[in-house]
């Protein structure tokens, strides 16, 4: 009895589903800093429906050179991705105050949030179980919820990456 309790056990599929466009955007509360401070509250993705077009940016830690690479291509389009009514969250399993010292180092004006035991990013297909730590991956989600694009494989050194991005956001206009 004990070894089929065990096969059924690691039989079973635990990770979760992914998402796809189309799909209302799962929810999440967690903690964040922004250039300025470390936020005491917490930020709740619902939160946010209603009033922008949310662009989620996982990446795997701050201060490395591709994650900073792709933050300051956010940070340097910021004016451009504000027209389009997006609202960017950076999201990795780094805490509250590296967030902090990296965005004010960088001079990043948007809000990194702080998904320490990668829930977040398991929900959404973007947490890397073999290095421990979030592929690189964004989704954009429209003001209703909806998930309206998804690229598991943006690659921060690729401008092409983030011009398919600026059109995925140009077409919720």
């Amino acid at each position: 009895a004990i070894f089929i309790m065990t096969i059924s056990i690691f039989g079973q599929d635990s990770s979760p589903k992914q998402l796809k466009v189309g799909d209302a955007a799962p929810d999440f509360t967690l903690p964040y800093a922004t250039r300025d401070s470390v936020v005491s509250e917490d930020l709740k993705l619902s939160s946010l429906i209603g009033k922008k077009n949310i662009v989620l940016a996982f990446y795997p830690a701050d201060w490395s050179g591709g994650c900073t690479k792709e933050m300051c291509t956010m940070r340097d389009n910021f004016a451009d991705l504000s027209k389009h009514d997006a609202e960017i969250l950076g999201i990795s399993g780094d805490y509250e105050w590296s967030h902090h010292e990296w965005a004010k180092y960088h001079n990043l004006p948007f809000k990194l949030v702080a998904d320490h035991h990668h829930e977040v990013a398991k929900t959404y297909s973007s947490y890397n179980p073999d290095y421990g730590y979030n592929k690189r991956t964004v989704y954009i989600i429209d003001k209703r919820g909806k998930i309206t694009y998804i690229d598991l494989e943006y690659k921060a050194r690729d401008l092409s990456s983030f011009e398919k991005l600026k059109e995925a956001l140009k077409k919720l206009q």
